[in-house]
């Protein structure tokens, strides 16, 4: 930088003389005085600026020495700073190292200490091997069994205690389960039905319609019996004209129909005029004042029950069954029934009670048009409710108040026991003496089939059963579980109201000879 200055200012003083030069030889006519006053002036100033440019080169020599010196002592700082740290690290991995190698030491003389060990162990296994073996010989010898039958003899013995304690624990706890059970639910039951007093009438496939005197029966047939013909086409029912004094008997399975033939025939009695035209009118007559008297009986039953918001054609389905029967008990009495203890007893356990009276009164829709469509009063009832919008709570109480599907909700369950409970309560049903017999039949059957059973009665009209077992073949720890077995079987294959008590009787008789 400093050459370049001395240089520029050269120039400019050479350019300067060559200037004045040029001037002079322009201007001869000025003083040479002039000219050499400016050759000195030039020099100074070239002097001057070589004296500055060395004064500036020594300057900037001394900074530059300055500044290596500085980076110079900072650097060797710093490298024997890296180093005193260098020799820390060094000393810790040493002395970690002889860490590793005393502990090296030591695992290697525990190693050794546990091969010893071990190789004692194996010897002192081996002996005892031998004892037991040994001992084994000299108690086979005594006890005279082998080893496998020793086993044998103690896995049976096991099996007889763990059976007998088994046993013991099923008692003891089906006893306090039915205890606290049933101590509970005679509470909800008794409580339900003190609350709940249903009439019950007894109803059957006929229909008996009084006359005033036997000569209406003759008129009733019509010439050549054109009216009895056209009665029985019109109604669907059968007419039965025999010995009986002033009665006219209405036979038919469906209900409906055989009421519209009494009101109609009771119609033609009272109006005198009987014949085809006639028997037609009233017939017609007849069918409108059911229709609406089926309307009247599901409306007095939803309001009975309290139940709102049911859909028009249940309701009148609902009606249609006053003139339905099940084993002689009246389908919708037994239905408002179910409604009101189903409603009780939800009370009684806290769930929502108007659901429940719904699901009750709803459970046996399907019995409205069972013997009209195809299938089971359940799965018709079912398809009726999803038909007309009802809950799902509702249908699934509906399709499993006879254990079809498991109850998904505790109104299904509560629906299941009411109807159980108005079924069974005495002369709820009435059960003819063929399905009567059959069912005593399968009840003895199914005890029969256990091992060891040698007799089985089935008593109090299929409501209990005793079972006289073998003694030899049966132990008392075996009756608990036998009994068990034997109930859970008639559970799952019998279909009955209420409930059934199995006895299982074990007897051991002791007989000796005098002579």
């Amino acid at each position: 930088m400093i050459l370049y200055v001395i240089v520029a200012i050269i120039a400019l003083v050479i350019g300067a003389a060559g200037g004045a030069v040029f001037g002079i030889n322009k201007q001869k006519s000025e003083d040479a005085a002039t000219i050499g006053d400016a050759e000195t002036k030039a020099r100074m100033i070239i002097d001057d600026a070589l004296k500055s440019a060395e004064s500036t080169k020594r300057e900037a020599s001394l900074a530059v020495k300055e500044e290596t010196i500085k980076a110079k002592n900072e650097f060797e700082k710093e490298t024997k700073e890296r180093r005193a740290e260098l020799q820390r690290y060094e000393k810790r991995v040493l002395g970690k190292e002889e860490a590793i190698d005393r502990k090296s030491d030591t695992l290697d003389r525990k190693e050794a200490s546990l091969a010893s060990r071990e190789s004692n162990l194996n010897k002192q296994k081996a002996e005892v091997e031998k004892l037991q073996a040994k001992h084994l010989q000299e108690l086979e010898r005594i006890s005279g069994l082998t080893s496998e039958q020793a086993k044998e003899y103690l896995l049976t013995m096991v099996e007889d205690d763990v059976k007998h304690e088994t046993a013991v624990m099923i008692k003891e706890m089906t006893t306090k389960a039915k205890e606290e059970a049933s101590k509970k639910a005679k509470e909800y039951v008794v409580t339900a039905i003190q609350k709940c007093a249903a009439d019950h009438v007894a109803e059957t496939t006929i229909s008996l319609v009084q006359l005033p005197n036997d000569e209406m029966k003759g008129r009733i047939i019509g010439r050549e019996g054109r009216n009895i013909r056209t009665l029985e086409t019109m109604t669907g029912v059968d007419l039965i004209i025999d010995d009986t004094p002033e009665a006219v008997i209405l036979s038919s399975f469906d209900p409906v129909r055989r009421e519209i033939a009494r009101i109609a025939l009771e119609k033609l009695i009272v109006d005198g005029r009987i014949h085809p035209a006639r028997i037609e009118e009233m017939v017609e007559k007849a069918t409108k004042e059911v229709n609406i008297m089926m309307k009247e009986e599901g409306e007095a039953a939803t309001l009975e029950v309290g139940v709102h918001g049911i859909h028009p054609e249940l309701i009148r389905l609902l009606g249609k069954m006053k003139f339905r029967t099940s084993y002689g008990q009246n389908a919708l009495k037994h239905s408002i029934e179910v409604a009101h203890l189903s409603g009780l007893l939800a009370a009684e356990i806290g769930v929502d009670v108007r659901m429940a009276k719904r699901a009750g009164l709803l459970h046996d829709i399907g019995k409205s048009v069972d013997h009209e469509i195809e299938g089971s009063h359940i799965q018709i009832g079912v398809d009726l409710c999803r038909r007309y919008k009802e809950s799902p709570l509702v249908i699934n109480a509906v399709e499993a108040h006879h254990g079809d599907v498991e109850p998904q909700s505790l109104i299904a369950c509560i629906v299941q026991a009411a109807d159980t409970i108005s079924a069974a309560r005495p002369g709820a049903r009435r059960e003819t003496l063929e399905s009567y017999t059959t069912r005593l039949k399968q009840l003895e059957d199914i005890a029969n089939a256990y091992k060891g059973v040698d007799k089985t009665f089935a008593i109090q009209a299929g409501r209990e059963i005793r079972v006289m077992v073998v003694p030899e073949q049966v132990s008392d720890s075996d009756m608990v579980i036998l009994a068990r077995d034997i109930s859970k079987q008639i559970e799952a294959e019998l279909e009955y109201p209420g409930q059934i008590t199995v006895h299982v009787t074990r007897e051991t008789r002791a007989t000796s000879y005098a002579k």
